[in-house]
C-alpha cells in the first residue's frame, strides 16, 4: 500500500505494527475488542492511520488513543482484555506484544490483490480473533506462521 499523503513513499512493517499496536493500546482503554476499534476506524480510517504512522509514532501513546476515541466516536464497553484465570496464566502479553503479533499476522497475509487496510480489517474481524485474544489458550504465542495457517483455515486445528 502507498501512503494516502506521499504516493512515492510505501506503508511498511513498522506503521503496520503501530496501527496494531494503537489498535491493542485503544481497544484496552475503552474496554472493547480489537475489532470494535478497527469497524469504527474503518478503510479510510485505516488508511489514513497507516499513512500517518511514521509521524504520530513519536507521540505519546496515550494522547493517540484520545485522539482515536474522539475522532472516530469510540464508547466504553466492559470486555477486559486483562482478566485471566490464574489456574492456566499469570500473564497477561503487553499492549506492544499483541501489536507486534497481529502486525505479523497481516504481514503474514498481505495480498497484492487485497488494500493493507482491508487486509487489517480482515485479520481483526477473523474469528481466529478471538482464540488469539483470549490469554487463558496459547494461540497468541504460537508461532506466526501456525497463526497464519489458523487464519487461512478459519480456526485453530
Amino acid at each position: 500500500m502507498k501512503n494516502i499523503y506521499f504516493p512515492e513513499e510505501t506503508i511498511g512493517f513498522n506503521e503496520i505494527f503501530f496501527v496494531c499496536y494503537m489498535i491493542e493500546r485503544t481497544a484496552r482503554h475503552v474496554k472493547q475488542r480489537n475489532r470494535y476499534v478497527v469497524e469504527h476506524l474503518g478503510d479510510e480510517g485505516l488508511k489514513r492511520q497507516l499513512s500517518i504512522a511514521n509521524t504520530i509514532h513519536s507521540m505519546n501513546p496515550e494522547q493517540v488513543v484520545a485522539d482515536w476515541i474522539e475522532e472516530y466516536g469510540l464508547e466504553q464497553g466492559d470486555f477486559d482484555i486483562t482478566v485471566v484465570d490464574h489456574r492456566f496464566t499469570d500473564k497477561v502479553p503487553t499492549d506492544i506484544q499483541m501489536g507486534k503479533v497481529y502486525a505479523r499476522l497481516v504481514q503474514s497475509v498481505a495480498s497484492d490483490n487485497e488494500s493493507l487496510s482491508a487486509t487489517i480489517r480482515s485479520v481483526y474481524t477473523s474469528p481466529i480473533c478471538d482464540v488469539i485474544d483470549n490469554y487463558n489458550s496459547s494461540a497468541y504465542y504460537e508461532p506466526s506462521y501456525v497463526q497464519t495457517r489458523a487464519y487461512y483455515a478459519g480456526a485453530f486445528i
